[in-house]
């Protein structure tokens, strides 16, 4: 097999099927799945597009004509560079639809996609497939053509599955998820493609692992990155800055520090923890005024039950300890209002905060670091990496809202240090995460790979154990998990060797951040499982 040596410019390919894709004013948070990937995906394009080694870059997408949206989603070509454009192909009905009523015109799409190329002046020399869909189209293509078929997952099926299960039956899941189908077109695709693309090693070892098709040496860690232009310090210490109206009508001390946390109204974000933790800590509240910018809402009684369920929460918390005129929950935030809240917090002297149970990533930190402001984020998943490469803020456990609160102090009653995390985060953003970096970064990795296959498989592996677990072992904590040690030895040994077998809960009447608290003792019996059974 001959390696990858063209000294020709390159012609990339991207594939992203669902979500709703235009080159600016990009509507992320309209519905539940166009969000950080389509930012992504759109970032990646307009990157690679500006390398030397690269002639022309085509993201494609499905085209959705709908009177219900923008007409920008029905053009065939839209140009986002002078060597990069958005091609829509034909796909199922005209309208949208969900992304799990996707998969019975994938394969027209492919067809559809494959005609398009063949019109085309030549073939893309690389591939790449973004989430469970756009992987079976590369797939297929990449068997058709040999063209060598990078993917990267984003959100990956068996993760969500286990998260599904503890809210629905598995028949429920299956019938408005299609999560056979999802899980096996992902096992296909990490079966045939070239490379995997992953943003953290924990994106590796904590859900690709979980796959039968998982072979590591495949995987290539290349973080995103973010817009440098965008993203950036205050320009001066009077800029206009219009959001700044609507903190004013809620805060007391409008030009305190500010503590701005910016996410999703997801319990597993942690946002109510982060506001007892403030609300328990009475010079926090002397310093710095708390910001929570949680999505866009106009009532809470008509959003779906989860944001619902956090922000009634939020609410709850911020009357139980009388936070009123120092807590602000605007409700609403435009996409391009974004970069000016960071440099409004950044200009106060203010901190970013990501308390997420866990987070894969964490885009956000990224962004609020190249505007300047310091970070105190979970110790859990993707910020370990961050602030690792850009030494510009602390770790906390999540579930310790006296830590948390002790961080955020630390940073607030040191301007020294807040300075020294400033500039550290500014430089090291554009070292480790600017878009250049990432397309330099990419373009390395896929230069080294066969240029095209001298043999295309005939068949498809077959998964070893379907599609998805069919068993479940569910316990409790109380009287169970702390129980003996010697006990539980043999079952961590059990849960370790048979993982992917079958799937294992928690039962348990506790609420969600008691349990976790628990089971992360690390001198208790359910502490001892945990570390354990991770390890």
């Amino acid at each position: 097999m001959s390696e990858y040596t063209k000294t020709e410019p390159l012609y990339i390919l991207l594939i992203s099927v669902y979500g709703l894709i235009r080159g600016c004013e990009l509507e992320l948070g309209c519905d539940a799945d166009t969000g950080g990937q389509i930012k992504y995906v759109v970032e990646l394009a307009k990157a690679l597009a500006k390398q030397p080694d690269v002639e022309r870059v085509d993201l494609i997408t499905r085209r959705v004509i709908d009177s219900e949206i923008s007409p920008d989603y029905a053009q065939l070509i839209e140009p986002l560079s002078e060597n990069a454009q958005i091609v829509r192909i034909e796909a199922g009905p005209e309208g949208c639809i969900r992304k799990e009523e996707l998969w019975d015109y994938l394969d027209s799409f492919a067809d559809n996609l494959l005609s398009w190329l063949h019109r085309q002046s030549r073939l893309p020399d690389i591939l790449h497939s973004h989430y469970a869909d756009a992987g079976y189209v590369g797939v297929r293509l990449s068997h058709w053509t040999g063209i060598p078929l990078i993917h990267t997952g984003h959100f990956l099926g068996r993760d969500k599955y286990r998260r599904l299960l503890a809210m629905l039956p598995m028949e429920d899941i299956e019938q408005r998820y299609h999560m056979s189908r999802r899980i096996g077109a992902e096992e296909d695709t990490l079966s045939n493609a070239d490379v995997v693309i992953t943003s953290t090693r924990n994106e590796i070892e904590e859900q690709y692992e979980l796959y039968d098709c998982y072979m590591p040496d495949k995987m290539a860690i290349i973080p995103p990155g973010t817009d440098l232009e965008m993203f950036h310090p205050p320009t001066s210490a009077g800029e206009d800055i219009p959001f700044a109206k609507n903190l004013d009508m809620s805060l007391y001390e409008p030009g305190k520090p500010m503590i701005l946390a910016l996410s999703r109204p997801d319990e597993r974000k942690n946002i109510a923890g982060l506001l007892e933790a403030y609300g328990e800590s009475p010079r926090l509240q002397q310093l710095a005024n708390l910001v929570i910018v949680a999505g866009n809402r106009e009532d809470i009684r008509e959003l779906n039950d989860g944001p619902q369920g956090v922000l009634t929460e939020l609410l709850l918390v911020v009357d139980c300890y009388d936070l009123y005129g120092r807590v602000a929950l605007p409700k609403h935030h435009a996409s391009d209002e974004v970069a000016g809240i960071y440099r409004l917090a950044a200009a106060s002297g203010g901190i970013f905060i990501n308390p997420g149970l866990t987070e894969p990533f964490g885009l956000t930190l990224l962004e609020a670091a190249a505007s300047g402001l310091p970070l105190v984020a979970t110790e859990n998943g993707g910020p370990v990496d961050i602030i690792g490469n850009c030494c510009n803020g602390l770790l906390v456990d999540p579930l310790d809202k006296p830590a948390i609160a002790g961080a955020l102090l630390t940073i607030l009653e040191n301007p020294e240090l807040w300075q020294e995390f400033s500039s550290d985060g500014l430089k090291n953003v554009a070292r480790y995460y600017s878009w250049d970096a990432h397309a330099q970064a990419y373009l390395r990795r896929i230069r080294a790979l066969p240029q095209h296959r001298e043999q295309l498989p005939e068949t498809h592996p077959v998964a070893k154990t379907g599609r998805y677990p069919k068993h479940a072992i569910f316990t409790s904590i109380d009287h169970t998990l702390l129980g003996d040690f010697e006990g539980l030895e043999q079952f961590v040994r059990f849960i370790r060797e048979k993982r992917k077998k079958f799937l294992f809960g928690i039962a348990t009447g506790r609420r969600l951040d008691s349990a976790l608290t628990v089971l992360k003792k690390p001198h208790s019996h359910a502490g001892y499982f945990n570390y354990q059974s991770r390890h």
